[in-house]
């Protein structure tokens, strides 16, 4: 049976041009796995720093990603991508352009007959209620209409700063944020019954079963530290891999 992966928090365009490099030389080898041995791949936030999107132009930065997804997408390869806190706003290029599905918020999923619970994990479970005004005011419609209406060069400038502001935002109780997707995924499993809740966005990667015994909470971690960490599901069981 084939498999399916997922990954999270790469935020490409943050880093030095060295570390940009390597982490898509990893990318380029991840999406030859998935290729290989695939069929599908859920990409679940942050995956870039920052986007903003325009009916006749394209940032610039980002085309050798670009060209590794629509290489996976040529090859049948079913690619989801979930919204985080520094994509902003995901326009329809991803659609169009490379025909990747694009989504907001959690989802769930029945994988070869297992039940997922996918999100970034931005806004998700009690607290940080200034982080969930920030992102209902920037994926507001008319200030996304207003951005997208402004010289690229300023608007783009203008994304940057937020997405710089959104990672300079710390919660004044790092212990409860850290925790906070882990309770938010017990909660959920006293609600519903699912296998595994997988997300990212606080870059504390692991695998921990929930107190239900049935359920599994699996943070996929970051790119950002220099690790490559990334999902397999495969014959009923889900994996934490690193390139």
């Amino acid at each position: 049976m084939s498999a399916i992966y997922f990954i999270s928090d790469i935020h490409l365009g943050l880093q030095d041009e060295k570390s940009e490099q390597l982490k898509l030389d990893k990318i380029e080898r991840l999406f030859a796995t998935i290729k290989a041995e695939g069929r599908s791949l859920y990409m679940l936030g942050d995956i870039l720093d920052y986007w903003m999107e325009f009916h006749h132009v394209i940032p610039k930065g980002f085309t050798r990603f670009f060209c590794l997804l629509s290489d996976l997408v040529r090859h049948n390869i079913k690619v989801v991508y979930v919204a985080g806190n520094h994509d902003f706003y995901l326009g329809r290029f991803f659609d169009d352009e490379l025909g990747i599905k694009t989504a907001y918020g959690m989802h769930e999923l029945l994988l070869d007959g297992r039940k997922f619970v996918i999100a970034h994990g931005d806004g998700l479970g009690k607290g940080d209620f200034s982080y969930k005004l920030f992102a209902r005011f920037i994926r507001n419609r008319f200030n996304i209409s207003f951005l997208s209406g402004m010289h690229p060069d300023l608007a783009i400038g203008i994304m940057k700063g937020l997405s710089q502001l959104s990672r300079a935002h710390k919660p004044v109780n790092l212990v409860f944020e850290t925790d906070r997707l882990l309770n938010f995924a017990e909660s959920l499993a006293a609600e519903k019954e699912f296998d595994y809740f997988v997300c990212g966005h606080n870059h504390v990667k692991g695998v921990r079963e929930l107190s239900s015994g049935a359920s599994k909470y699996i943070n996929l971690g970051t790119w950002i530290d220099g690790s490559s960490p990334y999902g397999v599901f495969k014959n009923g069981f889900f994996q934490l891999m690193e390139l």
